[in-house]
């Protein structure tokens, strides 16, 4: 088929922590992602003081980047690794509090309040939550999350965008049958059939 074996595949929760763990994160890019910077004004769409999603954000330095153009930045991360590490290699001062609508969670937002990193499993999150975005930079989320789980995840992330908003999604293309994942092979149908 399409996508190969890949299909039953499962990552766990243990095996993502477990990545951040060992430093085994060849996924994080130090210079930030180029295609942001190329295609930024798709994104912006010539809009100042946006909300923008960043989904399973790990310690990406672009949210430190669009924060500082005036953005307000929301991510979520199972990793509280990866989220104390976004804030320390940018020597931002931040502070810490549970969640009480999720068990277990915690959010970390920056002093200055324009960067919230929400600790927890992205399904946990609602727009009575963290409220709806105006963009969503998808650098690795949906080509991390289980295949199983993507009409899942394409469905939350729809309920939490606006009407206008902007959907800037990064997919990798190779042989599924060669690579067992993640990055997972999304084929553009169903990215069409998702999304819509």
């Amino acid at each position: 088929s399409e996508v190969g074996s890949q299909k039953e595949r499962v990552v766990t929760e243990e095996e993502w922590l477990q990545k951040w763990e060992m430093g085994n994160i060849g996924f994080h890019k130090e210079q930030g992602h180029p295609l942001l910077q190329k295609y930024l004004d798709v994104l912006l769409n010539g809009r100042s003081g946006l909300r923008i999603f960043f989904p399973l954000c790990g310690k990406a330095v672009e949210m430190k980047w669009l924060a500082d153009m005036g953005h307000s930045v929301v991510g979520v991360e199972v990793s509280e690794q990866a989220v104390k590490e976004f804030f320390s290699e940018h020597s931002l001062p931040y502070c810490e509090e549970p969640v009480p609508e999720i068990s277990g969670a915690k959010m970390f937002q920056s002093t200055s309040g324009n960067i919230s990193l929400y600790c927890c499993s992205i399904y946990d999150l609602s727009s009575s939550i963290v409220g709806k975005f105006d963009g969503v930079w998808d650098r690795g989320a949906l080509v991390a999350v289980n295949p199983r789980d993507r009409q899942r995840y394409a469905s939350l992330i729809i309920s939490l965008v606006e009407k206008n908003s902007s959907y800037l999604l990064v997919t990798v293309s190779y042989d599924p049958n060669k690579h067992k994942g993640p990055p997972f092979y999304v084929p553009e149908s169903e990215i069409k059939s998702l999304f819509g």
